[in-house]
């Protein structure tokens, strides 16, 4: 086992793919392959799981990793003990469903970062994805809600992943639509006022299903609904079709049009907004910060959090 062994390893889960690895890494495909089954045969377990869909972390492979960045941090800190190397990029990475609140606190966490250099990626994924990435270790963490809707089936498959629910906090439901809509000046909304509206919600793929959907409620029947996949077109949408979509209350006007307003959904629904961590991984220091960062934006906006 070499250190660059272990390099290899940490970057294909960072890329996601032996093929983006390979490139970044500067070395071969076949070499790279080559040299994580000699890593393999050499630990005797199997650290990745090869299918037509691309590459997945086993169990062996997960809990080698926490070693394998064990390994490499030390490493680094005796580089930069006994050769004064300059220290490695901080790094963060984290996987979240359209909330601009959540990309709110990843400008406030990059603006407080004291270093210089770091390498951070957030991601605005399908829901099943933002799972997925936490479970292989893509992201740190993963920002997504629960409602008495989908909890059971949720909280189901994040324990298969190994994953742990984070509360953030609870927030009712909130109608997005146009300033310029005639819905916009009233206090609260019904689903039977959006009739006339096209419903505009977030794809969720082949193997989406309502308890994956982004929008914690939805019209039994809506004669004009827009399938979209990310949070710009959403939006367009809402401005020039006179759409709506459902979701929290927490709208950012520096990072979003001031041509939105929200309004109140009249339902006893609520969302329980998290942040999901893989129960096998230690947070970086990137990370907590951001989380940090999250809890305060949350707060500004006008909204309690919910302490671990």
């Amino acid at each position: 086992m070499t250190l660059l062994q272990l390099q290899y390893i940490v970057k294909i889960v960072e890329c996601g793919s032996m093929n983006e690895a390979s490139h970044a890494l500067y070395i071969s495909q076949p070499a790279l392959s080559s040299s994580v089954k000699e890593l393999e045969r050499e630990m005797g377990i199997e650290i990745f799981t090869r299918s037509s869909q691309g590459i997945a972390l086993t169990v062996d492979g997960v809990e080698f990793l926490q070693y394998a960045r064990q390994i490499l941090d030390q490493a680094e800190l005796m580089n930069e003990r006994y050769k004064h190397t300059k220290p490695r990029k901080q790094l963060c990475q984290v996987s979240t469903q359209h909330y601009m609140f959540a990309v709110e606190a990843f400008v406030e966490m990059i603006n407080s970062s004291d270093s210089d250099e770091y390498e951070f990626s957030i991601r605005e994924d399908r829901t099943r994805e933002i799972i997925d990435a936490v479970a292989n270790m893509r992201s740190e963490i993963g920002i997504l809600y629960m409602s008495d809707f989908n909890k059971n089936v949720m909280s189901k498959l994040l324990r298969e992943k190994h994953l742990e629910f984070h509360p953030l906090f609870n927030a009712n439901l909130h109608v997005f639509i146009s300033r310029q809509n005639p819905l916009a000046h009233r206090k609260k909304l019904t689903l039977d006022d959006l009739k006339p509206y096209p419903f505009i919600q977030f794809e969720q793929g082949e193997e989406g299903s309502f308890y994956f959907a982004e929008e914690a409620m939805w019209p039994d029947y809506s004669p004009q609904q827009i399938n979209v996949t990310d949070r710009a077109t959403n939006l367009n949408f809402i401005v020039g079709l006179n759409g709506y979509t459902i979701s929290s209350g927490i709208d950012n006007e520096d990072l979003n049009t001031e041509k939105i307003v929200t309004v109140p959904l009249d339902t006893d629904a609520k969302m329980l907004i998290g942040w999901i961590t893989n129960e096998r991984a230690n947070l970086s220091q990137s990370a907590q910060r951001y989380l940090e960062k999250l809890k305060e934006v949350v707060r500004n906006h006008g909204y309690e959090t919910i302490e671990d």
